[in-house]
């Protein structure tokens, strides 16, 4: 008997990594199933991707746009429909997609051309997929995104920068910081009563000696808040200073004065 002919290229229509992954649970399922039984042979099972036309589109920027996918991706075939991944709280763009052609043979050439060149100067993704279903263009990780960008380490522009618990535990650990600095330092002196009572009609008497005292208590206080949130260890020397908690003294601070 002959040998058989081995290819020296990846078949274009193998089961994509997603459909892989997806299945390995209900493969170790079935096992399951049939551990203790007399084992039978079994009929080998229609591989659903032998027809498939809808492609799973991964590692996508945020910020492309829905035509720029469709313009890149019409030059292998009629796109049938294209459907956007979005993060499932706020129903923005997430970072993958859904492209569905009319026939097989241009989800192949799609592959064939388009997987693995790049899209908003990041290289992109393309699986053969069995076909989308209503509530998969949701992300499911715990903030709302893709799971791949809960934990990520490392800063990705396109991608909202740090993974996201990662952003949150940096808050947080921000915020603490914050508290212990204000403990450990003896706080600003409150503004007088005049002061205060002046600050109301600053609009109305934008010359008096009242308003500029009020102004000047204001830019005090910010410049105050600034330095502290510039000597924080988790700030990056010549950043912007991005800081919520920063920005929300800012607001406190005119409010109080103006």
């Amino acid at each position: 008997m002959p040998a058989a002919v081995r290819n020296t290229v990846d078949r274009l229509d193998k089961p994509s990594a997603y459909y892989q992954s997806r299945n390995k649970k209900r493969k170790y399922d079935r096992d399951d199933d049939r551990e203790g039984r007399d084992k039978t042979p079994e009929e080998p099972t229609e591989d659903p991707l032998k027809d498939a036309t809808t492609l799973y589109v991964g590692n996508l920027s945020f910020y492309t746009t829905e035509e720029q996918i469709h313009e890149l991706f019409s030059k292998c075939g009629e796109i049938k429909r294209l459907i956007m991944g979005l993060d499932r709280f706020n129903k923005t763009p997430c970072g993958f997609c859904f492209v569905e052609y009319y026939t097989h043979q241009d989800a192949l050439d799609c592959m064939k051309y388009i997987g693995g060149t790049k899209l908003d100067e990041r290289i992109i993704r393309t699986d053969l997929d069995p076909g989308f279903q209503e509530g998969r263009q949701y992300g499911r990780g715990k903030s709302g995104g893709q799971v791949r960008d809960e934990y990520r380490e490392e800063y990705d522009e396109g991608r909202g920068g740090l993974g996201r618990a990662i952003q949150a535990e940096r808050l947080k650990e921000e915020e603490e910081y914050d508290v212990k600095f204000l403990l450990l330092h003896s706080p600003s002196q409150p503004a007088t009563t005049t002061t205060t009572r002046a600050s109301t009609s600053i609009g109305a008497n934008p010359t008096s000696p009242q308003t500029e005292e009020a102004i000047k208590q204001f830019f005090t206080e910010v410049y105050e808040n600034w330095v502290k949130t510039i000597m924080n260890p988790f700030y990056n020397v010549n950043a912007e200073v991005k800081s919520p908690v920063f920005r929300g003294r800012v607001a406190a601070a005119g409010k109080k004065y103006l």
